[in-house]
């Protein structure tokens, strides 16, 4: 993982050096949501157990972010896919590409942690995002 302090915490670990997401699963419906909070969106039942997710997926869909959303520090221009992860998990995600003559739906991925921007006080903030899978 790269060093420096979390852009959010909760959200993602690296386990044996391979990033994964911390996602949850509803005990009563089973389904699975990132990120991880202790009530199901989909069933409203109170109980969900944390799990990790990644690092392989592929994406389905995305779109180039031009322009920096308020409050967003790290670089533009930037591609924000939508990425199926294996257990029926999709989840919205930054991709490492620039280039979208690059990207395509069905491209395999692979979990990433890299640094975003600096902080104000010289602080690296790392974040995860998902880049084509070596072939």
């Amino acid at each position: 993982m790269a060093d420096g302090r979390p852009i959010a915490p909760g959200l993602f670990d690296v386990d044996a050096g391979e990033p994964r997401l911390i996602a949850a699963e509803c005990v009563a419906c089973g389904r699975r949501q990132f990120p991880a909070a202790a009530v199901c969106p989909y069933c409203a039942a109170d109980g969900t157990r944390e799990i990790r997710v990644g690092p392989a997926g592929r994406l389905e869909l995305y779109t180039m972010v031009l322009r920096a959303p308020p409050g967003y520090r790290g670089p533009v221009p930037y591609a924000l896919g939508i990425v199926a992860l294996d257990g029926g998990l999709s989840v919205v995600a930054r991709l490492t590409e620039t280039d979208a003559t690059r990207l395509r739906p069905g491209l395999p991925v692979e979990l990433v942690v890299e640094p975003l921007f600096t902080d104000d006080a010289g602080q690296r903030v790392v974040s995860y995002a998902f880049r084509a899978a070596a072939a």
